[in-house]
């Protein structure tokens, strides 16, 4: 279900500060065109924290309709630090939704028994598989391996966003899957590694851009054509420093504006724009030839 690469989609805005339809709209069946497996609604790129419950849901049915025409996945972020509210938004998704990816709880630090006790409360719930999104660097909690596994046991439980780069636990977890428990690479600069050693495909925020790109990588380790996916995957990983030199997604949509694919390149408080150095720099890498 979760091969290939879902692209998290940014919340675009218009001139007036409101979330712009259109353009949500525009560049959802962009990146579908070009490639991408599917969307996540509301994840960290997508600005979700700003967002209010009405934007939140006009946010769903532009993703939800793009990718009912093109019979792509979509995903969205479910966020919430306690189990109760957690599973109350999960049991709001509206039709159209295919997956939820919820982070680990976030500044209570569970411990490893309490995230366990968390999902696992959550997949008894959730009427959508759930995509675990671990993110230690955000959350503060670590969870090793051997919890991954133990979760992705779970028939609910369809797979986990790893965005912890490349540790010892995502060899060892690759390396020992649960049946139907897939590992989508989370941390862009990494998503080559991952996939040569057997990631699903990867939830990729540099994917806005060069997503035949991206689909290229993957298809191309899945397919065990070595040369072809280091030589993708050493631009690629160039394309996404660039693009994550400032706070995300501040320097991606100052790109795709300049690219005329979003009204403004504008963020919400406390984000403020990319400088203009950096998003002229990340549009030099995107802009240098494909090997």
């Amino acid at each position: 279900m979760l091969r290939g690469i879902h692209v998290p989609l940014i919340t675009p805005f218009t001139s007036s500060g409101e979330v712009a339809a259109d353009a949500v709209e525009k560049l959802a069946g962009h990146v579908l065109d070009q490639g991408a497996a599917g969307l996540v609604a509301l994840g960290t790129t997508g600005e979700v924290a700003a967002l209010d419950p009405e934007e939140r849901a006009l946010v769903i049915e532009v993703c939800a309709r793009v990718c009912a025409e093109r019979q792509a996945l979509l995903t969205v972020g479910v966020t919430g630090n306690d189990t109760r509210s957690t599973a109350r938004a999960l049991r709001q998704l509206p039709e159209g939704v295919g997956a939820a990816l919820v982070t680990v709880p976030s500044f209570l630090r569970p411990g490893e028994r309490g995230v366990v006790a968390h999902f696992e409360a959550l997949a008894e719930e959730t009427p959508v598989p759930l995509v675990i999104y671990h993110i230690p660097y955000r959350t503060g909690q670590a969870v090793g391996a051997a919890t991954l596994r133990r979760l992705g046991a779970h028939p609910m439980v369809a797979g986990v966003k790893y965005a912890a780069g490349l540790d010892q636990d995502a060899v060892a977890l690759l390396g020992d899957l649960p049946a139907g428990f897939e590992v989508l690479g989370g941390d862009d600069a990494f998503i080559s590694p991952l996939l040569a050693l057997g990631a699903a495909g990867g939830i990729l925020a540099s994917a806005h851009l060069e997503t035949a790109r991206f689909t290229e990588l993957a298809d191309a380790w899945h397919a065990g054509d070595v040369t072809r996916a280091r030589t993708l995957g050493h631009r690629l990983a160039r394309l996404s420093a660039a693009l994550f030199a400032e706070p995300n997604p501040t320097v991606l949509k100052g790109v795709l504006h300049a690219q005329g694919l979003i009204p403004t390149p504008d963020v919400r408080l406390p984000l403020v724009p990319a400088s203009d150095a950096t998003v002229s720099q990340a549009r030099l890498v995107a802009a240098q030839p494909g090997e």
